[in-house]
């Protein structure tokens, strides 16, 4: 018994640590801790966010400063909008999107 509870409270863990950031919530601290992501790129999305209103997908990260294609599409995994799953990267100019 003492063993199954401790697997369960490691798969807990584990289930908390992989779940998504919602960039529309979290705060600077929570946003530095998805890799991928320092102080200087939490702040400018937190700084847009409280500027422009919420991300209505994570494409519109694109639109701030410091964030490119590559890197949003690095960070997909890692990020969510609203807590909800973020779908695939779109399409851009005739690429096909990857499953």
């Amino acid at each position: 018994m003492k063993r199954f509870m401790m697997g369960l409270v490691a798969v807990l863990i584990n289930t908390a640590a992989m779940a998504a950031v919602d960039v529309n919530s979290a705060t600077q601290a929570q946003l530095e801790d998805v890799k991928g992501l320092g102080p200087v790129k939490a702040k400018a999305i937190i700084d847009y966010r409280q500027k422009n209103g919420p991300f209505k997908t994570l494409d519109d990260l694109d639109k701030v400063e410091g964030f490119g294609r590559k890197s949003i599409d690095k960070l997909r995994a890692e990020l969510s909008i609203g807590n909800r799953p973020v779908a695939a990267t779109k399409a851009v100019a005739g690429k096909p999107v990857k499953p």
